[in-house]
């Protein structure tokens, strides 16, 4: 029975020519071959089965060749035929293995017999093998005679640890590193050897051997030679070269990493449980899955030219990858790759493999996860699951004024009137606090004609007995039913994760819009959410109205997109807020309060920063000075409905009162960010200096100095 010879040995370059992937070495040596400066010793450095022993020998095939020295053996001449891949080598080129001869004494023979010339070729040639075997004793020997060696000899050093070489012996040589052969190269080399023997070869299989064979030739060589020789005669298939060689099914490995994108715990867990059942080593999945994020991070930073980077995987897996990446995120990826590192160093030794691999996919299915990959990785996920229509803004400089709010119509008749199935605004419920209670004025209501006293609902005791957030006259209480889910918004914020994040969005305010901050910090909370609006709780009915009027809506709208990435309507109601203290303004320079966040002068209450008191605006109200009257000392409503009146006569009573004395109302600041038509565009305005101050400013120039 005739044995094969091994596919490296049949396959073994005999030229500089065919030595693939060395090109920054052979084409240096030919040129010195061409021009006849060839060295007297050389030092080839490298991974092993990178071609350093095969570029010596055809070194000394072009040295020794009739024709030569010639960077192109005949291949003919007596000396190239015994120097070839089956040739009977020649007694002129001596190849030392100094794992086994690197004594003192191997030495000090080499040195004797290399004093002798050749027998029939040009040089003699020693090839020592492992150079980095050679003890410090034997280097010492060889010292003299590599420093000044006879004209007919020459050495040359193969190693693949060049530092152990002592330096005195490597500067003497001339030192040609060499490299590990890059995967698609090797690749290429390899199908035409799978051409040459006939073997078909499915895709994906070469790619799994180069993988095994790490860029070394030979190894790769030796692992195709394998799979050859257990292959049938339907060539080399991807399930016996990934069951022989241990690498994850390509399926297998989607379906883990699209798990994991979309966050099914279930999936990743079924996907480890598939990996232990069906033998595959823990360890070399965990470095299949880190492979694979690097893929999908060099995709999703190369996008369509990922083909030219990730020249072995197929078109049809690269399509994948683009999905698998634009799914995952940016961040989320760095973060898996980094958990899975981690891991993977975690795992060398590990008694349990299965169980650090479980802790692996659960950290990485924790995005949540504190840290700045943590951060990157939720940033990811709210841009991928939450649908914003509006563009956040990139800094609070650039932060355009919102547009002009709808109009509202001024005056107590712009209110509908309660019908037969609305109820009318219940009074507000003050909460007790220790500080001294703010005046609330009732909604008002509007001046209709009295529907009759069978269209107003009679209230039900029980009802009145638990206190309910009270709503417009002109929206009806939603009737929810008791088993119902809270309504979620994209990306599955709801009500609850709102509140949560209220502070985020507060301290965005404070950072762009002061004003709206004051207001919605002191008079706001968030009551519901149903992923189209966001209903504030404002403590007051006029703070509400003026909520609805100004441009705080859409300040707040734009906090909510920045933060959050929330999009929707926001609306204010009146109803129960819970008492806040409010904040005071960082003090200036003199020790003074510090002017507004827009520029406008501070002014006494209810007056705006340049122009008489607005009745309709206010932000928030403000703490009453320690010389004002309490609210006990405020002046009576003139006229009172007694307690046993109807809710219509006590409404009606309620306007009286309001409209008489409208300083019994709480105090409220002007809001500067309200939107008129009467309203200067500064950009538009040409006046410097004196006009500016006199006519916008409201202030009077004393003197002006000259420049």
């Amino acid at each position: 029975m005739e044995v094969s010879t091994a596919l490296y040995r049949r396959y073994r370059p005999e030229t500089f020519a065919d030595v693939i992937g060395q090109e920054h070495v052979t084409e240096p040596l030919m040129q010195a071959l061409r021009t006849g400066r060839v060295g007297h010793a050389y030092l080839f450095s490298g991974p092993r089965g990178c071609g350093k022993t095969t570029s010596a020998r055809i070194l000394a095939r072009c040295l020794n060749c009739e024709a030569g020295p010639t960077p192109e053996p005949c291949g003919t001449c007596d000396s190239c035929v015994a120097l070839s891949r089956g040739g009977p080598g020649t007694v002129d080129v001596i190849e030392i293995d100094a794992a086994s001869h690197g004594g003192v004494d191997d030495a000090r023979d080499l040195r004797e017999r290399a004093s002798y010339g050749p027998a029939q070729s040009r040089y003699k040639i020693y090839i020592i093998d492992e150079a980095h075997m050679v003890t410090p004793q034997g280097f010492n020997a060889l010292l003299k005679i590599v420093e000044e060696p006879p004209e007919h000899v020459k050495f040359v050093f193969a190693t693949t640890e060049p530092e152990k070489v002592i330096g005195t012996i490597r500067s003497r040589t001339h030192h040609y590193p060499f490299r590990l052969v890059p995967p698609a190269r090797l690749q290429s080399y390899m199908e035409e050897l799978c051409a040459k023997e006939g073997v078909p070869v499915a895709p994906g299989v070469l790619s799994f051997v180069v993988r095994a064979g790490g860029g070394s030739v030979r190894d790769s060589l030796s692992v195709l030679d394998q799979l050859m020789a257990g292959s049938g005669e339907g060539g080399l298939t991807y399930e016996s070269a990934a069951a022989l060689l241990g690498f994850t099914d390509g399926e297998l490995l989607d379906a883990t990493v699209e798990a994991f994108a979309a966050g099914d715990a279930a999936a990743v867990f079924r996907a480890i449980d598939r990996v232990v059942e069906t033998g595959l080593d823990p360890r070399r999945f965990v470095e299949d899955l880190l492979e694979r994020l690097r893929d999908l991070i060099v995709v999703a930073a190369v996008q369509e030219g990922a083909a030219q980077v990730l020249r072995h995987v197929p078109e049809d897996q690269l399509e994948r990858m683009r999905r698998q990446a634009s799914a995952f995120g940016a961040g989320a990826l760095s973060r898996a790759a980094d958990v899975v590192n981690a891991g993977l160093t975690e795992m060398t030794g590990a008694t349990a493999p299965r169980l650090q691999l479980e802790l692996i996919a659960a950290r990485i299915l924790l995005p949540g996860a504190a840290g700045e990959a943590g951060y990157a990785a939720r940033l990811d996920r709210l841009e991928r699951r939450l649908e914003v229509g509006g563009v956040p803004t990139q800094a609070a400089a650039s932060f355009a004024a919102p547009a002009a709010a709808p109009a509202a119509v001024s005056g107590p008749a712009a209110t509908p009137a309660p019908s037969a199935s609305t109820p009318a605004a219940a009074p507000v419920t003050p909460t007790p606090a220790p500080a001294p209670p703010v005046p609330v004025a009732p909604e008002p209501v509007a001046a209709q004609p009295d529907p009759g006293p069978e269209a107003v609902p009679v209230p039900d005791p029980v009802a009145e007995s638990e206190p309910t957030p009270p709503l417009r006259a002109t929206e009806p209480v939603p009737a929810a039913p008791a088993a119902a889910a809270p309504p979620k918004g994209p990306g599955g914020i709801d009500t609850d994760a709102l509140r949560r994040s209220w502070g985020d969005v507060l301290d965005w305010l404070s950072r762009h819009k002061r004003v709206t901050w004051t207001f919605v910090a002191q008079n706001a909370q968030v009551a519901e959410y149903d992923g189209e609006r966001v209903v504030l709780a404002i403590s007051t009915s006029g703070l509400a109205e003026t909520f609805r009027r100004g441009a705080h809506a859409e300040y707040v709208r734009q906090a909510l997109i920045d933060v959050l990435g929330v999009d929707a309507r926001v609306e204010g109601r009146p109803g129960d807020v819970a008492a806040a203290p409010l904040p005071e303004p960082p003090a200036d320079a003199d020790g003074g309060p510090a002017p507004a966040a827009d520029g406008a002068r501070p002014g006494p209450p209810g007056t705006s920063p340049s122009g008489p008191p607005s009745p309709d605006v206010g932000v928030a109200p403000i703490a009453p000075r320690a010389d004002a009257p309490s609210w006990s000392d405020a002046p009576p409503p003139p006229e009172t409905a007694p307690a046993w009146a109807s809710p219509l006569e006590q409404a009606r009573a309620a306007v009286a009162a309001e409209s008489v004395d409208e300083t019994a109302a709480a105090p409220h600041v002007v809001d500067d960010t309200a939107i008129s038509d009467d309203d200067e565009s500064i950009d538009d305005l040409a006046d410097v200096g004196v006009p500016v101050v006199e006519r916008i400013l409201g202030g009077t120039v004393i003197h002006e100095e000259p420049r």
